[in-house]
């Protein structure tokens, strides 16, 4: 074991948060900045490709390979918990689609941590949120009262319609569930073709946007194929005269042990250490760094640091209810997909114009829309796709198909990721404890009738669409929450294992689930944050990545200022 060199900040994960958080911490010259990957580089074909995730996803060259326990509230099956293992993190493999979440998310975040900050944002309102969301993009239509252009994530329209997905939304809209622009205004009632983190047909990932642009910086260190294995500290009392986490800290955070070409090697910082390794990597880090539930570092003989009850509780996902329909007469990537031909032909269009389905992110067409007219805001969501799978990873059907999938937005399961054992190269336990309230079944019932409601709608009457899955002898609500167990899977949203939260006026947090401060600092641990997913509170609606930029600028700030 040797000491390898000091950095003024060591930054853990190169996913989402970890480039933009490298960007800005070695734009002051000054600043020796280390970024550690446990994956490799994201030079492969595939992560450029936007088709490309059908490949990476469940491959150990750019994925962690997760799976989840035996989880009751899915018929007690274990899943593929996909997380991003090669730089850009899981914004090399996801889905492309940049979404905001509604206002009504944030609102949730102001009250959760008492910073007025995370409001949307407006004329009237102290909020940053919607004014951090334009500074950081560039926008495809240009700048406006909702969006940006010269920032560094790009988003673009989708290059391919698909007539079947037309139809849905004019269903859709005989459902009272209208067509609108886009849903990146804060209120997404409706139906609207995602917009994705592509330039001219290619994935535009987060290493794309922040990394690869400085890498002649001679003060950014990287260090890729590089696993974090443990937390430094001392144990030593440190006092912060700010209010927030660090006050009256236990211990300081002052390096990572890391393993790095078969060797075990030590790296310390000046500064700070910031945790980007996502909401499964973060908490299990802490953990086996002995920050964490005592309880849970007991029974695996880690000495515990801190007593921290909630790292890697409060896991929230997007839980998907994937409903098949078999359609007639439409052009679906599965007829296109039969014969060698149309994938030529496919395989052509992308070389040539960078169009066509090869450009496709997973889900193309989204919708938004109340379970209760009496909410505030959309609680259910819809991503429909031109394609149809027994499930992830097997062929397409050989048969035109379509796959409208529903998810309850704010679900109110909670989950955990807890270590298995004190061998850091162990993967941890992942329970995520889907449909466990009844109020996420009542709701799962609901988004499948709905689905229902919007498949027999006219519009898509010509194409005759046939349900198969759940099957239409699935009427009661009991059969239809059965269904949901067994056709439930994640959407690949996990948050909320190291939460922010407010603080009393001793300086000690309000709710029992809380670890980080609104600024991402670690109760009771100086010279650490976590900034990443781990960080939400609660979960947005919609995917997640947009959220997590949101966090990392926001933290870059506060560690400048």
């Amino acid at each position: 074991m040797s000491r390898v060199a000091d950095f003024d900040f060591i930054v853990v994960g190169a996913g989402s948060a970890g480039c933009l958080l490298a960007n800005r911490l070695s734009a002051n010259p000054d600043h020796r900045v280390l970024l550690i990957e446990a994956g490799g580089k994201d030079d492969w074909f595939w992560i450029k490709v936007p088709v490309g995730y059908l490949y990476t996803i469940a491959n150990p060259r750019t994925d962690w390979c997760f799976t989840t326990e035996p989880d009751p509230g899915l018929a007690g099956r274990s899943i593929i918990y996909a997380r991003g293992r090669v730089v850009g993190g899981c914004s090399s493999i996801n889905a492309m689609i940049h979404m905001r979440g509604q206002s009504s998310d944030y609102d949730l975040w102001a009250q959760a941590t008492g910073d007025d900050r995370w409001l949307w944002g407006g004329p009237d309102s102290p909020g940053e949120t919607l004014a951090i969301y334009k500074e950081l993009e560039d926008y495809f239509g240009g700048a406006d009262e909702w969006h940006g252009t010269g920032g560094e994530i790009r988003v673009e329209q989708p290059r391919v319609r698909w007539k079947i997905l037309d139809a849905w939304q004019a269903a859709a809209a005989q459902t009272d569930i209208a067509p609108i622009e886009e849903f990146n205004r804060g209120d997404n009632s409706g139906s609207a073709y995602f917009h994705v983190n592509q330039r001219r047909g290619r994935r535009w990932s987060m290493a794309d946007a922040f990394l690869h642009p400085i890498g002649h910086r001679a003060n950014l260190t990287v260090y890729t194929q590089t696993q974090a294995l443990q937390l430094l500290m001392d144990n030593e009392v440190h006092e912060d005269q700010r209010r927030g986490a660090w006050t009256t800290a236990q211990h300081r955070v002052t390096g990572v042990r890391l393993l790095k070409g078969g060797q075990t090697i030590d790296v310390h910082a000046r500064r700070e250490v910031i945790l980007s390794a996502g909401a499964i990597g973060s908490p299990h880090l802490m953990q086996l760094s002995g920050l964490g539930p005592a309880s849970l570092l007991t029974q695996h003989q880690v000495p515990v640091a801190v007593d921290l009850p909630g790292v890697g509780e409060n896991l929230q996902d997007h839980l998907q209810l994937r409903t098949v329909y078999r359609v007639r007469g439409a052009r679906t990537v599965n007829t296109l997909y039969r014969n060698w031909i149309t994938r030529g032909g496919m395989g052509l269009q992308y070389v040539t114009l960078r169009s066509g389905p090869m450009t496709m992110p997973p889900s193309t067409l989204g919708a938004f829309a109340k379970s209760d007219p009496a909410l505030a805001s959309p609680d259910l969501e819809w991503h429909v796709q031109p394609l149809s799978l027994p499930k992830f990873g097997e062929p397409l059907h050989r048969f035109g198909a379509i796959t409208p999938s529903v998810c309850n937005l704010r679900p109110s399961s909670r989950g955990h990721v807890r270590m298995a054992s004190a061998d850091p190269l162990t993967n941890p336990k992942i329970l995520c404890n889907y449909l466990s309230t009844d109020d996420d079944r009542q709701l799962a019932v609901r988004g499948l009738r709905m689905t229902r409601q919007i498949m027999a709608a006219p519009a898509l009457a010509p194409y005759e669409p046939q349900e198969l899955l759940p099957g239409p002898e699935l009427v009661s609500d009991e059969h239809l929450q059965q269904a949901a167990r067994e056709l439930g899977t994640t959407i690949f949203h996990p948050v909320g294992t190291c939460a922010m939260g407010a603080f009393d006026t001793q300086g000690n947090p309000v709710s029992a689930s809380t670890v980080l401060d609104t600024d991402c600092r670690v109760y009771r641990v100086a010279g650490l944050r976590v900034v990443d997913a781990s960080a939400m509170p609660t979960i947005t609606s919609g995917n997640t990545n947009a959220p997590v930029m949101l966090i990392a600028e926001r933290a870059a700030r506060a560690i400048l200022g």
